[in-house]
């Protein structure tokens, strides 16, 4: 017998329906602002970080993109000026995605009503505790399918170069694919 019925394919179910409902609620604010739910996602996450700044093998590692997928939305950013790119000054093969005033300023414009519509569609439906528990779940599930989604952030592993794509060091020092 097929167990259609199991509980791990309705937990995959609700999630996906959610995230799908999530994205329908959330994606038309940034379209008026005239960014991609990925650009949105890149310039909060520069926001997000310490000094506005991620390196780029960071950025593509928080948001799953590839190393050329994360350039083209960067590059894009840039001649928008949302973004400008830094070099390091201690490895000349590493740069970095810098936030811009003019990135500041765009995300400024739709934050009160992006947090709005969070709080209308997603955690104003909780209890605080509820979303206490929640958050926790979720950042058990996180690191285990995305250990490198914090890549770069404050106390995080950071994106290693010589790694393959898709790999980052965890703090025990181990390679995580």
């Amino acid at each position: 017998m097929i167990p259609f019925d199991d509980s791990r394919l309705t937990a995959m179910g609700l999630l996906a329906e959610v995230s799908t409902g999530l994205s329908a609620k959330t994606g038309a604010l940034f379209a008026t602002a005239g960014l991609s739910v990925i650009d949105f996602e890149t310039l909060i996450r520069l926001a997000r970080s310490p000094r506005q700044r991620l390196r780029m093998s960071d950025l593509a590692a928080q948001t799953s993109l590839s190393t050329s997928g994360v350039t083209r939305v960067v590059d894009r950013l840039e001649r928008e000026g949302l973004v400008a790119r830094q070099a390091c000054t201690t490895d000349r093969r590493t740069s970095y995605a810098v936030l811009t005033e003019a990135g500041t300023e765009r995300l400024g414009g739709i934050l009160p009503q992006h947090l709005a519509d969070i709080e209308t569609w997603f955690t104003g439906l909780l209890s605080p505790e509820q979303l206490d528990a929640f958050l926790d779940v979720l950042r058990t599930i996180r690191d285990a399918v995305r250990p490198c989604a914090t890549a770069g952030a404050d106390g995080a592993p950071s994106a290693q170069a010589g790694l393959a794509e898709g790999e980052c060091r965890t703090p025990g020092g181990d390679d995580t694919r």
